[in-house]
């Protein structure tokens, strides 16, 4: 038997960031918005753990313990009792070390497959406690849709969405570490002397009616300056998107990957063709969201 799982990119339309805890984490208003780019994670009994990927920057991806994928199915094993003994194959199509939980949407898509599989029964909100577990955006992942995730990123309320937006991803030349991201956002005292963070509303109305331009106006990213620091040549991307028509443009989570907000398909198709025609990028997509979560598409018996 094997079960494929189905599981969503995400740009984050508010990043708001407060200053680091004393673990080191920070406290987020994280507004997640799931787009049409896809990982599938196909997990198959096997003699042992293992991982293998297929797919755009496939060799980026660790295949050891590290990788989420696997840490899901571990984690999943050890509660229920049972062992881990499973091939995981992830077929990528979201950006690697991109900003858009790409890792994440592994580790939903190798638990929702695993539980599956072994038939454990888990409940929601179990799968959701061992995706906190694994790390912020995970539980995004495996949810969808959109959702303004607090905490670190891991406590999530779903928020209603009222129609369809159009995005268009710029993949830059080579990738950005988070903690790199966060470790600059402290350097440079981002986050000093600021309150809570708290969630946009007029932002969340924006996404409630369904309104590209109410969004444009209200998207923000308290990481990019940092993710700018590091990589000033993202800015560059960001003109020439902007330049090309697109409502707005930022950078996507802690990048290095740049989000273009378009108002239709057809705006979309214009400002991703001015990217690839831009040098300023490596890669372009077009997607549009919210996007369902974790979804099992396969399960083919032996």
């Amino acid at each position: 038997m094997s079960v494929t799982v189905r599981v969503p990119a995400k740009v984050n339309v508010q990043l708001a960031v407060g200053p680091a805890r004393p673990d080191g984490y920070h406290d987020l208003a994280n507004v997640f918005l799931a787009v049409g780019l896809y990982d599938e994670v196909t997990v198959t009994p096997a003699d042992d753990l293992r991982v293998t990927c297929e797919g755009p920057d496939a060799g980026q991806v660790p295949l050891d313990r590290t990788n989420l994928a696997a840490r899901a199915a571990e984690a999943l094993a050890a509660r229920y009792g049972r062992s881990p003994a499973v091939h995981l194959h992830i077929a990528k199509d979201i950006p690697v070390a991109g900003g858009m939980a790409g890792g994440s949407a592994d580790g939903a898509g190798a638990l929702l497959a695993c539980d599956t599989l072994w038939g454990t029964g888990a409940s929601r909100e179990e799968l959701l406690d061992i995706c906190a577990e694994l790390g912020s955006d995970v539980p995004f992942s495996l949810v969808g849709g959109a959702a303004l995730g607090t905490g670190r990123g891991e406590q999530l309320q779903p928020l209603e969405v009222g129609g369809t937006f159009h995005w268009v991803f710029a993949m830059a030349g080579r990738g950005l570490s988070t903690p790199a991201v966060f470790r600059e956002f402290d350097r440079l005292g981002e986050g000093t002397g600021i309150p809570a963070p708290v969630a946009s509303r007029d932002l969340l109305d924006a996404l409630a009616k369904g309104d590209p331009d109410a969004l444009a106006a209200t998207v923000s990213n308290d990481l990019q300056p940092a993710a700018l620091s590091l990589f000033p040549e993202l800015a560059d991307t960001l003109a020439a998107g902007r330049a090309a028509g697109a409502l707005t443009a930022l950078v996507s989570g802690s990048g290095p990957t740049t989000a273009f907000l378009a108002r239709d398909a057809q705006s979309a198709a214009t400002v991703a063709q001015a990217l690839a025609a831009s040098g300023t990028c490596r890669a372009v997509r077009t997607a549009t969201g919210p996007a369902p979560g974790a979804t099992v598409v396969h399960v083919a018996h032996a």
